[in-house]
């Protein structure tokens, strides 16, 4: 009998996000992270998780493999590390060289599934320290993280499904960014999508291209492991697609979350 892989400690705290497409002079530059991976993190303090990852042509989900587009996602332990991260060389490196480059710090407020065997806990007053504030803020954005790993045998059948979605995606209204990620071609595939609120989200995720995909994927089991989150916008700063996005902290409820705030977005479309 085969023995059942064995599960990490679940992952807490706060999540930055950065995307880049760099100046094409600087492609050699963007290789040369992908080929490092989180050697170059290892030494950051409260640094738990960092994922250094590529992206399709133009940024979005495609086989066809992007020369300036990338990504970073990473975790750390307390948002004032996050934000001191956001001060380092390490990213200024990323936005001295790309022509538009976004950065989000977000806390958790919902996951399910896991990352490398990992699942990911929703953010803690302790994270938050003295930035936790009880205040709801309506009008903050929320971000949509989903992430999979296809099932190799599987992974035509899944694209056969994933540029519909996608398309979608890139128009669907309230949607005000999206990026597919990935830490492998074709079968470690992520999307990372931000919101102007619940209910734009909620109507991409539950009609159209992406239900059917979704559908789908349930049907012929396409994930051996996947992951959803749903995050609330702490601060983001930066350009992307020419929308530029004015520096801003953003207060935000730390209140626990409800079953119901579960993502309703599958990797389908990642």
């Amino acid at each position: 009998m085969e023995a059942s892989p064995t599960l990490h400690d679940p992952l807490s705290g706060v999540v930055v996000v950065l995307l880049a497409d760099f100046l094409r002079q600087h492609q050699g530059w963007g290789w040369l992270r992908l080929v490092a991976g989180a050697t170059p993190y290892k030494d950051v303090p409260g640094l738990t998780m960092v994922k250094v990852m590529g992206s399709g042509h133009g940024g979005g989900f495609s086989l066809r493999p992007s020369a300036t587009h990338q990504g970073l996602i990473c975790n750390f332990s307390h948002l004032d590390l996050a934000l001191q991260f956001l001060d380092s060389p390490a990213v200024q490196a990323y936005r001295s060289r790309a022509r538009e480059c976004w950065t989000g710090v977000l806390s958790v407020q919902s996951a399910r599934g896991h990352w490398d065997k990992q699942a990911w806990q929703t953010s803690s007053p302790e994270s938050l320290g003295q930035h936790a504030d009880r205040q709801e803020d309506g009008r903050a954005p929320l971000a949509v993280l989903t992430r999979a790993s296809i099932v190799p045998t599987k992974a035509m059948a899944f694209w056969r499904y994933a540029p519909a979605a996608q398309a979608d995606l890139s128009k669907a209204p309230g949607c005000l960014l999206a990026m597919g990620l990935g830490e492998a071609p074709l079968v470690r595939q992520c999307t990372f999508s931000l919101w102007q609120d619940t209910a734009s989200m909620l109507q991409y995720a539950r009609q159209g291209a992406h239900q059917v995909a979704s559908a789908a994927a349930y049907k012929h089991q396409f994930f051996s492991e996947s992951l959803f989150v749903r995050m609330q916008v702490l601060q983001m700063a930066g350009v992307w697609l020419g929308r530029s996005y004015e520096p801003q902290v953003i207060k935000v409820p730390f209140d626990a979350p409800s079953a119901a705030l579960v993502p309703e977005l599958e990797p389908s479309h990642v």
